[in-house]
């Protein structure tokens, strides 16, 4: 099985309906990452351009997810601006729940976003959130150890190599884990890796009637592949982590391989 890439949804900045233009206040929810926590230091500047303060709410991927959605199905108003992926731009643009970016100025290039991304954060031809970024996947990994197992990283690898090189780059007494890769329970964690993985295996959520497709051979051979390379190459508590997690211990170089989002 080779590893297919596949887009990863697009972590999109939204203004929602109840988005107030001209409040003394701004109040952003956004994700706790490294580009967004970046972003907050242009917030002085930003204040002294306009006038308008802006409160950050940085949360967790997962009660990012949470706190946004209710918010904005029970219309409460607590965000007026925040940071939603792909999946729910579209769905949420139809629903009403967001303001039309139909009137951005010339300086904003609507034109150069990649038309998958353009595509992907609208309704009906309306754009509904601006991308910070688009992603897909991509092998890290620490050629030292890969040079040291005696392998070398293919252009076109397949799911049964990157298995064998993390066995081989493996070294508990070093805390050196094979393979670092999503775990944690949710769409924006390990959801969107186990699907873009079982791609490669032949897997799919539903046939063209809609019928669900979970309990397929494909799902079995993707889950099982991904239990067993873990327990063997994985670090301890794999099952709960993101990508935080795996990004600190892919710095501290107790990773071989690292499969994420570029």
């Amino acid at each position: 099985m080779y590893l297919r890439n596949a887009l990863r949804a697009a972590t999109a900045m939204t203004l929602v309906a109840t988005a107030a233009a001209h409040a003394d206040t701004l109040t952003i929810a956004t994700v706790n990452n490294g580009d967004m926590i970046r972003m907050q230091g242009y917030t002085d500047k930003f204040t002294e351009a306009t006038g308008i303060d802006v409160e950050w709410v940085t949360l967790e991927e997962n009660v990012l997810r949470q706190r946004v959605t209710t918010d904005i199905t029970t219309k409460g108003g607590t965000f007026d601006i925040m940071t939603i992926g792909m999946y729910e731009t579209p769905i949420w643009g139809a629903n009403g729940w967001l303001v039309p970016l139909d009137g951005l100025s010339e300086e904003y290039d609507v034109g150069d976003i990649l038309p998958a991304m353009a595509g992907g954060l609208s309704h009906d031809g309306t754009l509904f959130a601006a991308p910070f970024y688009g992603e897909s996947s991509m092998i890290m990994y620490r050629t030292d150890l890969m040079e040291k197992a005696g392998m070398e990283m293919p252009d076109a690898p397949t799911w049964q190599f990157i298995k064998e090189a993390a066995a081989a780059m493996t070294d508990r007494d070093a805390e050196i884990n094979g393979i670092c890769l999503r775990g944690k329970a949710g769409w924006g964690e390990g959801g969107a890796f186990i699907t873009a993985m079982s791609n490669s295996f032949g897997a799919r959520w539903f046939d063209e009637e809609w019928k669900p497709q979970f309990d397929q051979p494909e799902w079995a051979d993707t889950l099982n592949f991904y239990v067993e390379m873990m327990n063997e190459s994985g670090p301890a508590g794999y099952a709960t982590n993101g990508f935080n997690e795996n990004l600190s211990l892919f710095q501290q170089g107790k990773c071989g391989m690292w499969i994420d989002a570029t």
